[in-house]
């Protein structure tokens, strides 16, 4: 009589070789993840940066209107969505810095917040080691307490 199937130390040696495989792929995908949202947020920050430079461009250009007392900067994240006048057009069309505001990737909050309310905000008169939001905005950082692949914490970038 001729039997058919695995005998019990054939499948646990299976199992035992999945395990292993299993365990040595774990450490590479969270690693990949780690260096997706990383991506996104250099890329996240370089694109806001950029906006608000350009709107810092357009009010020194005298195409946005500004305060005697402003900086040039804008005085929130969400005017580079929602747009500017255009002093220089007769038509004062909006110029639009922005199509969208990312979030920041490595955000974590049970409460879904905007966009904006997920990056820290620096003002043009706060100092670079101590960040304060204040009447303008003049750069960005993330919020997050985490260390990037290259040892540098994620809110000094």
């Amino acid at each position: 009589m001729q039997r058919r199937g695995f005998t019990i130390i054939e499948l646990v040696v299976t199992l035992a070789i999945i395990g292993i495989l299993a365990t040595a792929a774990l450490p590479l995908a969270e690693l990949a993840v780690k260096r997706s949202k990383e991506n996104d947020l250099r890329h996240a920050l370089r694109e806001i940066r950029t906006a608000i430079d350009e709107y810092k461009k357009a009010t020194a250009d005298g195409r946005v209107a500004k305060a005697a007392d402003a900086t040039g900067y804008p005085p929130s994240l969400d005017v580079l969505v929602a747009g500017a006048e255009n002093k220089k057009d007769p038509g004062n069309k909006k110029i639009y810095f922005l199509r969208r505001l990312p979030r920041d990737p490595f955000y974590v909050d049970a409460d879904p917040a905007s966009a904006a309310d997920t990056w820290g905000k620096r003002a043009y008169e706060s100092p670079p080691d101590n960040p304060r939001p204040g009447k303008d905005v003049y750069d960005v950082y993330s919020q997050s307490e985490g260390t990037g692949l290259n040892g540098v914490p994620y809110k000094d970038w």
